[in-house]
């Protein structure tokens, strides 16, 4: 329910700052403080809340725009006095901006029953002051030397804001908070809260939202009374049908505004609309169609369209509904062991990117999120001793601790999952266990077979030394290529090599798309390696706690999806035989140990293919760096074939390792001064770019990947596009189809599919071109050949199809096209991926004022998290991570230090 955004100067406290004024969650700013702010106003009132907590009692009062503009950049509001010291650095924090929220059927409630608006404003309320508490006493401020001391708070601020609708103006009630870096420590001096612990502590915080709308006795007891229930999301069951009615708006009302703005912009030349007129836009677009509404609507009329729409889509909602009596558990009659499994299960789950570290806040946060889902209804004071138990119960039973110290930050990532640390000792080993040194076919051999296949084409010396220790007889061969190092190629050949010695290579790949792909090119036999793994009997399934177990049929057992006895696999593999793992950077541990179980059943030997600086499995990562480890040959391939201006691939080479910060800025100052980066003031500016980059390519018949950081940003950067092609005539409205989360989808629309489904042969993250919609199916053209063909039905669309101008690094990995644009805020894995795409040109979108800004952003994206494919360095990572931390604070009544009981400690 309460959501997170971080906010830089330049970047998402200006966003926060436009959202709240302009009442558009994509708009920004673009000054270094809030300046900007009264040109952005729209639907802002003339005062805002301030929330005043200190030492646990909360006050408020009423701040002018002018006053907020001073309070954001540091003032005090009512005095003008500067709090502590200015902050120089354009990249410094000014706000934390949290979001309080929850699903569009709650704000449809509440536009339909006054009551149950009424009920969810105080759900808010309460939420709110619970938010806010728990900042000023769970966060701290840094003191001495470096900041090596931990200051307890007695005082922060916090500014509400409320808005009503959603960007495309739907229902969608929520607030923002937005807590002012700006804090005031137990020994009464100004400074800044320490950013980090705030950031760690927000999982907390969103789990506390998902507590308040699903346990609230008072909430679910209106809700009841007006005949309504929460179902297992948390949706009233009851409206869940209306959401998808008004979200199927979104691609009329983006396709009106960007036609109205175009008209603007043509009768205003050289110009730039104002919030003001981007606010009219935006109502005239939603209004847009509708016989007997205003081009303009006013609160009122927006109100009033609404309700026509829902009453329309379910005339039903006229009539009362006779009150439920809500079905709820007591605290006591709860399950706390599930409940402590599934809290460990949700921290596991969230600290792929750490190592499968996390932390007791982590903890904390997974257990009140399994108390939310759990059906118990409670005061939030009466559940307070059920989070504990549950928290404690999970730590004792569930984890091995990684450092032993007393008083150890509650932030700390110093726990490990029982489940995750015997998965990382056991592939260890048994990686170890099959490391047995081979022969290697002589580079003449492998040459000779090269010019057999390809007569044109000349293999590098990386190459020839990949193809031929893959085509030798080391058990365990690894290779890392760099983006357009011909990996595919070397393949082609080793598969040749092991042919003409009457052995078998095949190529696997954790996605179906790539082995495919990777099949194809190289004439070897191919599968996804989970089709393989099910093949040789392994299955997963969900346990009761969440998580995903893994275990292997034997011939003879019956499988207990099907029912059928398992006869063995199908798939014959020898002594001998080559399994090659394709990008198998994204090989996760489970998948490891299970196909390390393979290897070690069929006598074969594995070629892991890959590159760890590129995207990392979703799963838990560092089988790639075990199997490097103790791998008996290791290939660097680093010869770049991609590109066609040979120095920017020596420049990739510098972005995908650069050796510390000093390296990192030479490679940032020259991806900058060689052109390669576009700076944008604002999230709205750099989707703009884009937009127009998509169009661009298109008009010179070129192929695009526009790379973002999150599926949600590709999704809008992709609704935009649709937009505008709508509004052109590049696509045919009169037919559509609903795809995923009820986004509508029109013939012509570049889309991409998201799951395999082999009966009608399509898999995950392939892409397409709608090219008609029936009535009882849709058809598909290959976005790369318009006669490979495909139908799928409606259902497998509404499930598995989104739109697909944009994508991840997840999607665009293992692609290659003609130009590469890259979206800001991804990580280095993301920045190297979508910099490596385009064979003619390559740029990167950075939310910056000025170049040095530019600089200082692009070094921080480059720094990685090291991987921590063993315990040792999981322990050590822990240890960084403690002595970065300020500490030294140990009042009591400060609870930010770690309380719960321990598991083993692995020492």
């Amino acid at each position: 329910m309460a959501r997170w955004k971080r906010g830089h100067a330049a970047q998402g406290v200006k966003q926060a700052v436009n959202y709240a004024f302009g009442g558009v969650c994509d708009a920004t700013l673009t000054a270094k403080t809030a300046d900007g702010a009264l040109a952005a106003a729209g639907y802002a009132d003339a005062v805002m809340a301030r929330y005043i907590v200190e030492n646990g009692a909360i006050r408020d009062d009423l701040l002018t725009r002018s006053e907020l503009k001073g309070w954001v950049d540091g003032l005090d509001p009512l005095t003008g006095e500067r709090r502590g010291r200015d902050l120089e650095s354009p990249v410094a924090d000014l706000i934390l901006d949290a979001t309080i929220n929850a699903p569009k059927s709650i704000s449809i409630a509440a536009m339909l029953d006054p009551e149950l608006a009424a009920a969810y404003e105080d759900l808010q309320d309460r939420l709110r002051d619970r938010i806010i508490k728990l900042w000023q006493s769970e966060l701290n401020a840094r003191r001495g030397r470096q900041g090596s001391v931990r200051e307890g708070l007695a005082r922060i601020e916090v500014v509400e804001l409320r808005h009503e609708r959603s960007r495309s103006l739907d229902p969608h009630k929520h607030r923002h908070l937005w807590l002012n870096v700006k804090v005031q420590g137990r020994d009464g001096k100004w400074s800044n809260v320490d950013t980090r612990v705030a950031l760690r502590f927000q999982n907390v915080v969103n789990a506390e939202g998902d507590l308040a709308s699903r346990t609230d006795p008072a909430w679910i007891a209106v809700l009841a009374a007006k005949g309504f229930t929460l179902d297992t999301d948390g949706e009233i069951a009851q409206l869940q049908h209306l959401v998808r009615p008004l979200s199927k708006r979104s691609a009329q009302i983006e396709a009106n505004k960007a036609t109205r703005l175009r008209t603007w912009r043509e009768k205003h030349p050289g110009e730039e609309p104002s919030s003001t007129v981007l606010v009219q836009i935006d109502q005239w677009a939603w209004a847009a169609g509708r016989p007997n509404k205003p081009g303009l609507l006013d609160e009122d009329d927006w109100a009033s369209a609404v309700m026509a729409e829902l009453f329309h889509a379910d005339p039903e909602l006229a009539h009362s509904r006779p009150a439920v009596t809500p079905r709820a558990l007591a605290p006591q009659d709860l399950d706390i062991e599930l409940l402590a499994a599934t809290a460990i299960v949700d921290a596991d789950a969230r600290s792929t990117g750490n190592g499968g570290r996390f932390s007791d806040m982590d903890v904390r946060a997974g257990a009140i999120r399994s108390i939310s889902a759990s059906g118990v209804i409670g005061d939030r004071t009466q559940l307070v001793s059920l989070i504990d138990e549950v928290c404690s119960l999970a730590i004792r039973t569930h984890t091995v601790t990684l450092l032993s110290e007393p008083e150890i930050p509650a932030h700390i990532k110093r726990l490990m999952a029982t489940s995750t640390a015997m998965l990382k000792a056991t592939v260890a080993q048994r990686t170890e266990a099959l490391a047995a040194t081979g022969d290697v076919l002589t580079s003449g051999e492998t040459t000779a077979i090269a010019r057999a296949i390809e007569p044109n084409h000349i293999l590098d010396e990386d190459q020839i030394k990949g193809a031929s220790s893959i085509a030798g007889t080391d058990r365990v061969v690894a290779i890392a290529g760099a983006a357009g190092t011909g990996k595919t190629t070397m393949l082609k050949v080793a598969g040749a090599a092991l042919r003409r010695r009457g052995r078998n290579m095949l190529i696997v790949a954790p996605t179906k798309k790539a082995s495919a792909v990777a099949g194809r090119a190289t004439e070897s036999a191919s599968s996804s390696l989970h089709q393989l793994l099910h093949d040789y009997g392994w299955r997963w399934k969900g346990s009761p706690a969440g998580a995903v177990e893994w275990s292997c049929l034997r011939v003879g057992d019956v499988d207990p999806i099907t029912g059928v006895e398992y006869a063995g696999p199908r798939v014959r593999i020898r002594p001998g035989d080559r399994i090659v793992v394709d990008e198998a950077g994204m090989l996760d541990l489970e998948a490891a140990s299970a196909l390390l179980d393979v290897l070690h059943r069929t006598g074969a030997s594995v070629a892991v293919v890959g590159d760890q600086h590129q995207a990392l499995p979703v799963g838990h990562s560092g089988a790639m760096a075990l199997f490097w480890r103790r791998a008996a040959r290791q290939i660097e391939l680093l010869t770049i074939h991609r590109f066609e201006d040979p120095n920017w691939g020596d420049l990739t080479l510098k972005l995908r390792k650069p050796r510390g910060a000093e390296d990192a800025a030479r490679v940032a100052e020259e991806l900058i001064t060689t052109g390669h980066v576009v700076l944008a003031n604002s999230d709205l500016e750099a989707r703009e770019a884009m937009v127009h980059a998509w169009f661009q390519a298109t008009r010179e018949r070129q192929s695009i990947a526009l790379v973002t950081a999150t599926h949600a940003e590709a999704q809008a950067v992709s609704e935009d596009i649709q937009a505008r092609r709508v509004a052109i005539g590049m696509v045919e409205t009169l037919e559509c189809v609903t795809g995923q989360g009820g986004q509508p989808i029109f013939v012509g629309d570049v889309v991409q599919t998201r799951r395999n489904d082999a009966t009608i042969d399509v898999q995950n993250r392939q892409n397409w071109v709608v090219r008609k919609v029936a009535g009882d199916h849709v058809l598909l053209a290959s976005a790369n050949d318009s006669t490979d063909l495909r139908k799928i039905t409606h259902a497998y669309a509404e499930s598995h199809l989104h739109l697909a101008y944009a994508t991840t690094v997840y999607g665009v990995q293992g692609e290659t096209t003609d130009v590469s644009l890259v979206g800001p805020g991804v990580d280095a894995a993301g920045l190297y991926v979508g910099m490596t795409r385009g064979k003619k040109d390559n740029r990167a979108i950075v939310l910056a004022t000025t170049t040095a800004h530019a600089k200082d952003q692009l070094m921080e994206t480059m720094q990685r998290q090291s991987v921590e494919e063993t315990i040792e360095k999981s322990r050590a990572a822990a240890r960084a991570e403690l002595n970065r931390a300020a500490r030294g604070d140990t009042d009591p009544a400060q609870p930010s230090v770690s309380k719960h009981a321990s598991g083993p400690a692995l020492v």
